[in-house]
C-alpha cells in the first residue's frame, strides 16, 4: 500500500503541483546546506576533533579539551572570537537572559530595536512579573523601539533613540508570536549599520534562536557582537538533549561567562560527561538538519496556500529561520490542524492536544509537540495562541519526508474529512 492510498485525489492532485511549482526553490536550499556543511566540515578538520573529544569530563570539568574544541568550532562557524556552549545552558530562553545581564551594569540600559520582546522574555528583562532578579531590581533600564506598519525595523526611528550612553542594543531575529517577518541578516546588517552611526561602541546582541545555519552568513558576519541560542533548535541538529550558546567577541563571552558561573571561574569548569558527543555530532548534522526542516517550511507555505490559506513567508519568500505561520480565520480549523500534526508525530502519536492557559501568555495556547527532545522546535511542531486571525506557527522538521506527510495528514484531516 503507498502512502497516496490514504488520500483525497484533490488533495494528491494539489501536492504534485507544489511539488513541481517549489523544486527549484529546494534546490536553492541544497547550495545552502551544501556550503554550510563544508564550513562546519572544516571546523571540526581544524580543530583535530578526535573520538576521545567525545567523552567529555565529570566533577568541576576541569581540562576538558571536548568542550574547548565544540566551543571553538562554534566560534569559527558562527563567527565569533569565542563561545560557551553549554549543557547548562538549559534554554534559549537561559541563554539571551545569561548574555544580556552579564553585559550590563545598574545605570545600563538595553533597548529592543526590533519591536517589544516576546512574553517569555518579558519576565526576564522585568517587563513583566515582580522583577527579582531582573535588569529592573538593579537600576538597568529596558526600552524598545517600535517597528515600522509594515514589520520592517525604523531606522530613522532606532537613530534618534540609542545614543552613545545605550549600553546594548539588542535584535531579535525570528518573529516570535509576532505577526511580522523575521529578519534576514541582509536586514540585520541595515540595523547594526544604523547603530554603528550614532553610537559606535554599544555592543550589539542578536537573540539568533531559530535562525542558525539557515542562510550562508550569520550576525556576527555582518557586525554583530554577541549572539545566543538554544541547542534544541538549530544548532543541536535534533541530536542535542539540552544546552544553548553565547558566541561572539572574546572579552563580551568572557564578560558573560561570569554570569553564567561566578567571578573567578567563568567557563573555566563545568563538566560536560554524556553530552558532548550529541553536542558535536548534532552540529555536525545541523546544517543539513535546519535545511530539511525550511524545505519543509517552503512545502507547508505552498501547500497551504494553495489550499487557499494565508501564510507567511511565502514559500517563494528569503527564509532565514525555521519558522512558518498559517492564519485559519477560526479556532475550529486552527485546533484539528494542530491536533492532526500531534497525531502524524513519531512520538506521542496518540495524545490529543487541546488549547490551555500558559504562564506568561494572555490567551489559551495550543501545542503539538510529539518530539524526541522535549520542546525541541528543530523537531517538527505546531503551536500558537487562540487569538485573531487564528495563527498557527509551524517550526522544525528533523527530515523533509516527515514534515511534508505529516502537513499532507494534516490537510486531509482537516479540509478533506468527512465531517468538513
Amino acid at each position: 500500500m503507498s502512502w497516496r492510498d490514504s488520500y483525497d485525489a484533490k488533495l494528491l492532485d494539489a501536492v504534485d503541483r507544489v511539488d513541481k511549482k517549489i523544486a527549484p526553490k529546494l534546490a536553492e536550499m541544497d547550495d545552502v546546506i551544501l556550503e554550510n556543511q563544508a564550513k562546519v566540515l572544516r571546523a571540526f578538520q581544524d580543530h583535530n576533533v578526535a573520538e576521545s573529544d567525545l567523552n567529555g569530563s565529570t566533577g568541576y570539568g576541569h581540562y576538558d579539551e571536548g568542550r574547548d574544541k565544540l566551543e571553538a568550532i562554534y566560534a569559527d562557524v558562527l563567527g565569533g572570537e569565542d563561545a560557551l556552549v553549554r549543557p547548562q545552558l538549559i534554554s534559549g530562553t537561559h541563554a539571551i537572559g545569561v548574555a544580556l545581564l552579564g553585559l550590563v551594569r545598574p545605570g545600563d540600559e538595553i533597548v529592543y530595536i526590533t519591536g517589544e520582546p516576546y512574553d517569555t522574555l518579558q519576565e526576564v528583562l522585568g517587563i513583566t512579573g515582580d522583577g527579582i532578579g531582573s535588569p529592573k531590581e538593579y537600576g538597568i533600564g529596558v526600552d524598545w523601539v517600535d517597528l515600522l506598519p509594515n514589520g520592517d525595523a525604523d531606522l530613522d526611528a532606532i537613530k534618534k533613540r540609542v545614543t552613545p550612553k545605550t549600553t546594548v542594543v539588542a535584535i531579535q531575529r525570528s518573529r516570535g508570536y509576532a505577526t511580522r517577518d523575521s529578519f534576514t541578516v541582509a536586514k540585520i546588517a541595515e540595523m547594526i549599520k544604523a547603530v554603528r552611526e550614532v553610537a559606535p561602541d554599544t555592543w550589539i546582541f542578536v537573540d539568533n534562536a531559530y535562525g542558525e545555519l539557515s542562510e550562508t552568513t550569520e550576525p556576527l558576519d555582518v557586525g554583530a557582537d554577541l549572539m545566543a541560542g538554544s541547542l534544541f533548535k538549530n544548532a543541536g541538529g535534533g541530536m542535542a538533549k539540552t544546552g544553548g550558546y553565547i558566541v561572539g567577541r572574546k572579552d563580551l563571552v568572557e564578560r558573560v561567562s561570569y554570569r553564567f558561573t561566578v567571578p573567578g571561574l567563568g567557563g573555566a569548569e563545568g563538566a560536560t560527561y554524556g553530552a558532548l558527543g550529541d553536542m558535536f555530532q548534532g552540529f555536525f548534522i545541523a546544517a543539513q538538519t535546519t535545511g530539511n526542516a525550511i524545505k519543509g517550511a517552503i512545502f507547508e507555505a505552498a501547500l497551504l496556500e494553495e489550499l487557499g490559506l494565508d501564510v507567511a513567508p511565502k514559500w517563494d519568500a528569503p527564509r532565514t529561520d525555521l519558522i512558518q505561520t498559517v492564519n485559519f480565520g477560526n479556532a475550529d480549523d486552527m485546533v484539528k490542524f494542530a491536533k492532526a500534526i500531534q497525531h502524524n508525530s513519531p512520538v506521542d502519536s496518540f495524545v490529543t492536544p487541546i488549547p490551555e492557559t500558559m504562564a506568561g501568555y494572555e490567551d489559551p495556547v495550543i501545542m503539538a509537540d510529539g518530539s524526541f527532545v522535549q520542546g525541541a522546535t528543530i523537531e517538527f511542531s505546531a503551536d500558537g495562541p487562540l487569538r485573531a486571525p487564528y495563527t498557527l506557527y509551524l517550526q522544525g522538521g528533523l527530515t523533509y519526508a516527515h514534515v511534508k506527510l505529516a502537513i499532507i495528514g494534516a490537510a486531509a484531516d482537516t479540509f478533506f474529512s468527512d465531517d468538513k
